[in-house]
């Protein structure tokens, strides 16, 4: 026999009640200072790979292995440095924008920070 919406709907608040009642308040532990570096450094790398990719700066990579892969192989901190200036600023954003349409909602905090940056913000202000 089939499951009426509305006997799926009591049963997910059945669900929900018990979880509720068995003291799941939804309470996380924090990350350790050390836990947040690493897991920002950690996603902060591939968000770098995300905008060389997207800015397709292996076309014009002194390395043959990036230009053969059509993506970053390299180190990605010195290849998005060294393409930022041949792409226009409102390019930035508009990636940005385009990137972050991608992110899942339930994402940690950590994750969240390092895929929020422009691509200038990975390299702090010069002077």
């Amino acid at each position: 026999m089939k499951q009426k919406d509305e006997d799926r709907f009591n049963d997910n608040m059945a669900v929900y009640a018990a979880m509720l009642q068995s003291g799941f308040k939804g309470k996380r532990r924090k990350l350790s200072e050390e836990e947040f570096a690493r897991r920002y450094g950690r996603e902060a790398a591939a968000q770098q790979r995300r905008y060389c990719d997207a800015f397709a700066l292996w076309r014009s990579c002194p390395k043959k292995r990036c230009r053969r892969a059509r993506r970053c192989l390299g180190h990605v901190s010195d290849c998005l440095k060294r393409g930022l200036r041949a792409v226009p600023p409102m390019q930035h954003v508009q990636t940005r924008t385009a990137l972050l349409h991608g992110v899942p909602r339930n994402i940690g905090a950590p994750e969240r920070q390092a895929r929020q940056n422009l691509p200038e913000d990975f390299y702090g202000k010069p002077g």
